[in-house]
């Protein structure tokens, strides 16, 4: 009889386990139901949705465009008397901003034609080189796609002359440029990295997508996990683009971007769908004068944490040396 009853006790256990899984889960989804409700359906959610879905149309038809790969354009020279107020400003202000190439690298499933509207910005605004790539939508693995990302900075530096370069990173974009500045000595060379909508601690939607790269956008992969150790000494400058409406990267706050090794500073906009990132006016101004180096922003919380650590140290070091 104690077998028995030991089995059922374990049953009963196992049971009582299922039970609360399961009641957390329907907890979870009565949460994100009731708060994907107050965010789309608010007037800012209703104007969101409206690009959105506009956006989503004009892609559709640029989609086929952005297939073939496109040809690095060198910058012809610095000469400002044909160009517009903007461009002129930009590189008569800070000629090494204005050279410093941008590197714009698309998100899952998707290709360069993301970046049209927000290409055409950069350069306007006095950006020299502009430059959009192409990742295989084969691409089962994001270290492979992070090497791929290196050899393009490569050869943009190359082409270009120029030290560094800034990478734009849309979605899943943003998380492969992140790999290769932490993993594979990247740092050396971006000198900022803007992620627009990147799960970077993953995406529940991930689990609705059955393939290797999805996998390892999922909460708690093996390659997110790397992403969390330790990055002593990297200097990049990243600049995070999250929204309160996206609805890819689930929970939202899964795009924010923590980590006291990193120099983070964040924006934060609350009616912008994810596909709509790229193409939203206000992400375009704030993007241009962060790799313009203009204007300032509040400092991220990290920032402000691994600051306070700082201080705490020296206030330690300075008690605990003896008196002059």
């Amino acid at each position: 009889m104690a077998p028995v009853t030991e089995g059922l006790h374990r049953l009963a256990r196992t049971a009582g386990g299922a039970r609360s899984v399961v009641t957390t889960a329907a907890q979870e989804s009565v949460r994100a139901a009731g708060y994907a409700l107050r965010t789309f359906t608010s007037p800012a959610g209703l104007r969101g949705l409206v690009q959105e879905s506009a956006w989503l149309a004009a892609h559709l038809v640029l989609y086929p465009v952005g297939l073939a790969q496109e040809t690095v354009r060198q910058p012809s020279g610095y000469r400002t008397d044909d160009l517009p107020p903007a461009q002129r400003s930009l590189v008569c202000a800070d000629l090494e901003a204005a050279g410093t190439p941008i590197l714009l690298i698309h998100g899952i499933m998707d290709n360069r034609s993301v970046f049209t509207v927000f290409r055409r910005a950069l350069r306007k605004r006095g950006f020299g080189v502009v430059h959009a790539i192409n990742y295989s939508v084969l691409t089962g693995d994001l270290r492979s796609a992070a090497r791929e990302v290196g050899a393009h900075v490569e050869k943009l530096r190359e082409l270009t002359g120029s030290p560094k370069v800034h990478i734009v990173g849309h979605s899943l974009g943003g998380v492969i440029a992140r790999y290769y500045v932490q993993r594979l000595g990247g740092s050396e060379f971006v000198d900022t990295l803007v992620t627009l909508g990147s799960p970077h601690t993953g995406t529940a939607t991930a689990y609705l997508m059955p393939t290797p790269l999805a996998r390892q956008l999922r909460p708690g992969s093996d390659v997110l996990a790397e992403l969390a150790e330790p990055a002593p000494d990297c200097p990049t400058r990243f600049y995070v683009v999250w929204s309160r409406m996206d609805e890819m990267v689930v929970p939202q706050r899964n795009a924010r971007l923590h980590h006291p090794d990193l120099d983070v500073e964040e924006l934060e906009v609350d009616d912008v769908g994810h596909l709509s990132l790229p193409v939203d006016s206000r992400t375009v101004h704030h993007v241009a004068n962060r790799l313009a180096r203009r204007g300032e922003s509040p400092i991220h919380p990290v920032r402000q944490r691994r600051a306070r650590r700082e201080r705490l140290a020296d206030t330690q070091r300075e008690r605990s040396s003896p008196a002059s």
